[in-house]
């Protein structure tokens, strides 16, 4: 049930949205960028004002360009809807499908649990086990999936702690339960940063490059930068809550280690779709990995990052799991789970990006921008990287990308940057809200656990906002210009 307030913002915001966009049209404002700027920034207004207040589905507030954009003759229907079929949305579906069939076959149960199973039991490495497993499971499927998926195993650890007699220490109880639950829910969406199809900022992101500059970024070249910030957030992230934050001082905790063996056990022996599965999904890691050089011996562009998700996804369909009962790994009822309006949204952002390209306003705001001075590129990184991660506390990781990417473009056009530069490092910073429940949805997941108050959620996820600035900037400084995305 929704709270009042929330009703009554949504409420407003259905209202605003459409006001702020007829506001624009009959004012005329923007007209001396290009005739049809005022439909645009009209349009802008009214999704930004949508996607904040939830006043409609994202997916379907990611459909109004289709309307309005020839409508009033911004782009013709032939142009609008390309971005709806741009690469990265078919990236992004084959990645779904192998995430779906994970989780359909309890592979990325089995592979957390075992995990875990190596990391001791001790107040700490229990902690460092459940990291690790929701950090590495996140760069393959959802952080929401991630999330949901480890918060029951994490409770059984905690109530078996709280039933423990020989410790005494009610603090350090309560500091292995905060503990616990903060670095899953920060973990998910810091795993989600290394890999293109780890969260959709990352496969947004890919998708505006290709489409504003005809390039692409593979898979191995995200892995070089995004595995790097990943690690390092991770490393900082389990660091500052387990040693500053609420420090953790159980030596151990007798029986955790049954409650994974009991969960395995559960689990029984690896089936053959399970093993399936993970030859899939094993198999399209490494081509993801390895294309660059297969290209190369081959001599042509035969794989691509989206050719190779769509063929293991596909592969899900076809590889027969009994072929007596002619029985395959994923059938078409799975794809109900499917976030298919993660996919509309892709669409949406990329046919905005492109009417705000087409009538001038991206390149205006970076001119605007640039004629501020002169500003050092670590500056400029500082600057809107902090706005970014500022922002995504307050709405969503792929909304902010979808608004923001472009202007940034903008930016690094008007300053003779390498797009990649700016843009990559909003990405990552898209992904970086973790002081509130509503940042991300991990954070949603574990706040209603119980174990976190308000207090504690922004005390961590104020210092771990910090980090994340400092560790995006540098490393995109220190590292972007040697990778040559």
């Amino acid at each position: 049930m929704e709270f009042a307030p929330a009703i009554q913002i949504r409420k407003i915001g259905f209202f605003v949205g459409p006001i702020l966009f007829l506001s624009f049209f009959i004012l005329n404002i923007g007209h001396t960028i290009h005739t049809q700027a005022p439909v645009t920034f009209g349009l802008l207004t009214w999704m930004i004002t949508w996607w904040i207040t939830e006043s409609a589905p994202m997916a379907v507030v990611a459909l109004l360009p289709l309307i309005i954009f020839p409508g009033f003759g911004v782009l013709t229907m032939e142009k609008a809807v390309v971005p709806y079929a741009n690469t990265s949305v078919f990236l992004f579906m084959g990645g779904f499908l192998i995430a779906l069939a994970l989780e359909k076959h309890n592979l990325h149960q089995r592979i957390a649990l075992q995990l875990i199973k190596l990391s001791g039991t001790s107040g700490r490495g229990i902690i460092a086990g459940f990291s690790l497993a929701t950090g590495l499971l996140s760069m393959w499927i959802s952080n929401t999936a991630t999330a949901m998926m480890m918060l029951p195993i994490a409770i059984s650890v905690i109530q078996l702690l709280q039933q423990n007699d020989t410790i005494n220490d009610e603090k350090d109880k309560r500091n292995f339960a905060l503990a616990l639950m903060l670095t899953i829910g920060y973990m998910a969406s810091i795993g989600g940063m290394a890999t293109i199809i780890g969260t959709p900022p990352n496969t947004a992101f890919v998708g505006y490059v290709k489409d504003f500059y005809q390039h692409d970024i593979t898979f191995g070249k995200w892995i070089l930068i995004g595995l790097p910030v990943a690690l390092l957030l991770g490393m900082t992230c389990y660091c500052l809550i387990v040693f500053v934050l609420f420090p953790i001082k159980l030596k151990k905790i007798e029986g955790s280690e049954n409650i994974i063996l009991q969960k395995l056990n559960l689990l029984g022996k690896p089936k053959t779709g399970e093993k399936l599965v993970m030859v899939v999904f094993s198999l399209t890691a490494l081509a993801w990995i390895l294309q660059l050089p297969i290209n190369t011996l081959i001599g042509s562009e035969m794989l691509n990052d989206t050719n190779i998700a769509i063929a293991g996804g596909v592969a899900m369909f076809l590889v027969p799991e009994r072929w007596s009962e002619f029985k395959f790994l994923l059938q078409w009822e799975d794809t109900k789970k499917l976030p298919w309006g993660i996919l509309l949204l892709f669409g949406g952002g990329i046919c905005l990006a492109k009417g705000m390209g087409e009538t001038g306003i991206i390149q205006f705001i970076g001119d605007s921008i640039a004629k501020t001075g002169s500003v050092s590129l670590i500056v400029l990184l500082l600057i809107i990287v902090t706005a970014s991660v500022m922002l995504t506390e307050i709405m969503s990781n792929i909304a902010l990308v979808t608004i923001f990417i472009p202007v940034v473009f903008g930016i690094a056009n008007s300053f003779n940057i390498n797009p990649i530069l700016l843009g990559l490092p909003v990405t990552f910073a898209a992904s970086s809200g973790y002081m509130l429940p509503i940042s991300t949805p991990p954070n949603a997941i574990v706040f209603s656990s119980g174990h976190i108050r308000m207090k504690e959620m922004v005390k961590a996820g104020f210092w771990l906002d910090i980090a994340s600035i400092l560790i995006i900037v540098l490393l995109s400084w220190l590292l972007l210009d040697k990778i040559n995305l």
